[in-house]
């Protein structure tokens, strides 16, 4: 018997990326304003900065896959990454240039930025809690 609540399976999955990305603005603005209380402002920036740069990162990675797939199924041949692999590189030394800057002006702030990185882990560990939860009502 399966639940009347739990969604189609096909939808219920090609959906996970866009609800990663609400959950990940969620959480973004909830550990922004918990970082803020409890830690401090400059915390608190450096956390909304990493967690703006994640959320980019995780952005431009979606378009960039979907891109790359809609080439390879249009035309039947792999496409060559090249192209990808030097904006990656580059997004990375941003970022790398990014943290050098906030480190000389407030090692606090790197703590945070460094948190906000890993905002898309948090996201996907939620997501992942959510499918198998899903699974589970499904075979109840």
């Amino acid at each position: 018997m399966t639940s009347q609540t739990a969604p189609a399976g096909d939808d219920f999955y090609s959906r996970a990326l866009e609800r990663i990305q609400k959950i990940m603005l969620v959480l973004g603005i909830s550990a922004l304003i918990t970082a803020c209380i409890f830690f401090g402002w400059r915390i608190g920036m450096g956390f909304a900065l990493g967690a703006t740069i994640a959320y980019l990162n995780f952005h431009w990675l979606k378009k960039v896959v979907a891109g790359l797939a809609d080439l390879t199924i249009g035309s039947g041949t792999p496409v060559s990454s090249r192209g990808v692999v030097h904006r990656f590189i580059l997004r990375y030394f941003l970022m790398a240039i990014v943290a050098f800057v906030i480190l000389t002006i407030s090692r606090e702030s790197l703590y945070g930025l460094f948190v906000g990185l890993f905002l898309p882990v948090a996201a996907i560990l939620c997501e992942t809690a959510y499918e198998a939860y899903t699974a589970l009502v499904r075979k109840m």
